[in-house]
């Protein structure tokens, strides 16, 4: 079991690693939008209080995906290797059609795409409207 770090990932907001491999899996966890190096969340937009007014549910979308990408990547596995994925929408009624049209466009065939659950959470650790679960196949250690 080993533990994985991406240095180009943004920093988990607790005490955990990004992924964790365990006997040929891959297990990430939850990836949120915040972009690497700032934190910023793409397309949140404050008041002088620092309240959040409004987001953009589409740039944080992308943004979650890159970010799996990224953590994969740094595991040595491939977008192709995820297995399954659980989503957590902070309102489903709003961005459940939203998130179906970008995920088919990072997996546009449904028999190839990893298996799914998609839930409806009232909120999230951060000011997030999305976080992904993500379960990978994990690539052959080198052990040399």
């Amino acid at each position: 079991m080993s533990s994985i770090h991406a240095v180009n990932a943004p920093t988990p907001v607790g005490s955990y690693p990004h992924a964790r491999r365990v006997d040929g899996l891959l297990f990430l966890s939850g990836v949120g939008p915040r972009q690497p190096g700032s934190n910023r969340i793409p397309g949140n937009v404050h008041d002088a209080d620092g309240r959040l007014l409004s987001h953009d549910f589409e740039a944080q979308c992308r943004q979650v995906f890159t970010n799996v990408r990224v953590i994969l990547v740094a595991s040595g596995a491939r977008w192709e290797d995820l297995v399954d994925i659980t989503v957590f929408l902070t309102d489903m009624a709003r961005d459940f059609a939203t998130f179906n049209r970008i995920y088919a466009e990072h997996f546009p065939d449904a028999a190839a795409a990893p298996c799914r659950t998609t839930l409806g959470v009232s909120a999230l650790p951060t000011p997030i409207a999305i976080e992904l679960k993500c379960i990978a196949r994990a690539p052959a250690q080198d052990l040399a």
